[in-house]
């Protein structure tokens, strides 16, 4: 019995990765509001190092459509400008010499949908992820029964858990797609 639970905990445990990494995504994926986890791939090089934005700058949200950046150190401030642009993020910073003020612009209709589209696409990769996680869980049960060290029986009830499991996975991932793709569309 324990060797079932060991493959249904790593089950489990992949399941909860993906998601969270789902999650991941869909906070650096733009939906026409300024967020400032838009910026947290964002790297600078610092003094020749390449470090997150949020660990030599302030990173605000003042204003819905405004992120504002405002470096410890103003001597940087250059290298934070062409790190923003560099990031590719579609957006153009604006530096006054202390801030750097990136306004958000309103998305078009068309832009919309192309953002829904990537949403789902990503929200489909995580879901190709668990079916493989499934699979790879379904093998260890069959490497189990031919090593003896489970029952026939087992082995049914234990791929029908890795289903039931991998079935709430793809539902929570649908979830966080659906609420990403409703903020997204949000005019």
């Amino acid at each position: 019995m324990a060797a079932q639970d060991d493959v249904h905990k790593q089950l489990q445990d992949a399941i909860k990765k993906s998601i969270e990494a789902l999650k991941q995504v869909m906070t650096r994926i733009r939906t026409g509001r300024a967020n400032a986890a838009m910026l947290d791939a964002v790297k600078v090089s610092y003094y020749g190092t390449p470090t997150p934005l949020a660990q030599c700058a302030a990173v605000a949200v003042p204003e819905p459509r405004l992120i504002t950046v405002k470096p410890w150190d103003k001597s940087i401030i250059r290298d934070i400008e062409k790190a923003l642009l560099e990031a590719n993020l579609g957006l153009t910073p604006q530096n006054d010499g202390e801030i750097i003020r990136l306004p958000i612009p309103p998305l078009t209709e068309q832009r919309r949908k192309d953002i829904a589209k990537q949403v789902k696409a990503a929200g489909e990769d995580h879901k190709v992820a668990i079916r493989n996680e499934r699979r790879d869980a379904n093998e260890k049960f069959k490497v189990l029964l031919k090593d003896k060290v489970i029952t026939e029986d087992d082995k049914k009830r234990g791929e029908e858990k890795v289903q039931k499991e991998t079935d709430a996975g793809i539902a929570q991932v649908d979830q966080v797609v659906a609420a990403k793709e409703k903020e997204v569309l949000e005019v």
